[in-house]
């Protein structure tokens, strides 16, 4: 299960990377995804060798397009207007690098899982939508559905969000957020998102 949920969060990071297109959201979606997932097997032996490239991949091609500030307020829920404007950049600076790092590694399991796309139900004037997709798996296992909550931030669509299986992605990360929050105050969020992800650079 955890293999499987690794696949699919790369796999989402990987779809999330577009700024999209006023006219063709899904067009986008897909032919970035083609491209960088194209990149990540051609070039699969020499990532796995050296992450450092995989890293730098993942952060130029999806931060960009992705809304850490808003995911951050997201995972934080109530206790985000305990934090002043410094903390929050600080949170979501911090959270910005432990997802790139947790899940950028897990675009190497990516084996040829066949992407669909479904039809997308959102009005011309809709500013805030649910991009749904889902990745056959194979080995005679159901699809998983991954939906990508996106809005619009002057006039280009951003990722805030991504549903894997029903379950939020960063809704996930709330209730560890909490209990750290009511350990040591949002300074001690601040202080274990930095220490975890200084390991993570080792």
């Amino acid at each position: 299960m955890k293999r499987l949920i690794g696949i699919c969060l790369g796999l989402a990071l990987a779809l999330a990377l577009p700024a999209w297109a006023n006219d063709d959201p899904q067009g986008m979606i897909k032919a970035t995804a083609d491209k960088v997932l194209s990149e990540v097997t051609t070039h699969k032996s020499e990532l796995e060798k050296d992450l450092s490239g995989l890293y730098n991949l993942v952060q130029d091609a999806v931060v960009p397009h992705a809304d850490f500030y808003r995911m951050s307020q997201v995972a934080m829920g109530r206790f985000w207007r305990k934090a002043d404007e410094e903390q929050r950049q600080k949170i979501a600076n911090e959270f910005r690098e432990m997802l790139v790092r947790t899940y950028a590694t897990a675009l190497l399991s990516y084996s040829g899982q066949e992407i669909e796309y479904l039809p997308l139900r959102a009005q011309p004037e809709d500013t805030d939508i649910m991009v749904p997709t889902r990745i056959n798996m194979g080995s005679g296992g159901p699809p998983v559905p991954i939906n990508y909550r996106v809005y619009k931030n002057n006039g280009e669509w951003k990722v805030y969000d991504i549903v894997i299986d029903g379950v939020s992605l960063v809704a996930n990360y709330r209730s560890s957020f909490a209990s750290e929050i009511r350990r040591g105050g949002v300074d001690g969020l601040i202080q274990q998102l930095a220490e975890r992800n200084e390991k993570m650079r080792q």
